[in-house]
């Protein structure tokens, strides 16, 4: 596994922002039954950052793929 660095905005914090907006869609989903699993928290999270679309976003959850 390679090392990849997390960009940081310091002034922007975009990463505590997409922190934040991770978090809060994965504490209210967990209110609702929702038991995260770590392919589910890094496709949250790569949909909060801009890294997959909404459409990425919305067929891993029509395929279940946050269950692996």
């Amino acid at each position: 596994m390679s090392y990849t660095p997390i960009p940081i905005d310091r002034e922007a914090l975009t990463i505590m922002e997409a922190w934040e907006s991770a978090a809060a869609a994965i504490g209210s989903n967990m209110f609702e039954g929702y038991k995260p699993t770590r392919r589910g928290i890094e496709i949250i999270r790569d949909y909060t950052t801009g890294k997959i679309s909404f459409d990425a976003f919305i067929r891993a959850a029509v395929d279940k793929a946050y269950a692996q």
